[in-house]
């Protein structure tokens, strides 16, 4: 395969990422270590749901049951048109990882204060993907620090702009 083809092959998966669902609030009450890509196992009737991008993960987690991972407390609401061959909106949902990675995993959550938070969940082509951070939870004061340290940007960059403009004068 020649190096244009290969270039060719990225920028197409790239451009098939669809997001349906961020979930910023996991950025603000953790800090996140590490990310994860992994499968999510759903039923018909879920991809119809989540191609009309209706899910909520904000009280979302994974967790380790049997030697498996599940995406836990995720909500894929019923798709209307499903009738009786609808979903449960709540229920467990298995993701996809090889062994490897979920030993891997299951050991760093064991370590204490360690969790495994969702932080969007979105299309690769046609399959769904969700993205795990392995997180530690943030302290009140952590997360009162990171807002002073956003605001002070803030007003430096409005600062910056304000006085490009010619703002100031001499």
């Amino acid at each position: 395969m020649s190096s244009k083809s290969g270039g060719a092959k990225t920028s197409r998966r790239e451009e098939g990422i669809k997001v349906i669902s961020d979930n910023r609030r996991a950025r603000y009450d953790y800090e996140i270590l590490q990310t994860f890509e992994a499968g999510v196992e759903l039923k018909g009737s879920e991809v119809k749901s989540l191609r009309t991008g209706h899910t909520n993960l904000a009280e979302a987690y994974a967790a380790m049951k049997g030697g498996e991972l599940f995406l836990i407390n995720s909500n894929i609401p019923e798709y209307r048109e499903a009738n009786r061959f609808n979903h449960e909106p709540k229920r467990p949902r298995k993701l996809l990882l090889h062994k490897r990675e979920i030993e891997r995993l299951a050991g760093k959550v064991r370590e204490r204060g360690y969790t495994l938070v969702p932080l969007k969940l979105y299309f690769r082509g046609s399959h769904a993907k969700v993205e795990l951070g392995l997180a530690h939870g943030k302290r009140q004061y952590d997360k009162r620090a990171a807002i002073a340290r956003r605001d002070a940007d803030r007003d430096m960059e409005r600062a910056l702009r304000h006085r490009g403009r010619g703002g100031a004068t001499k």
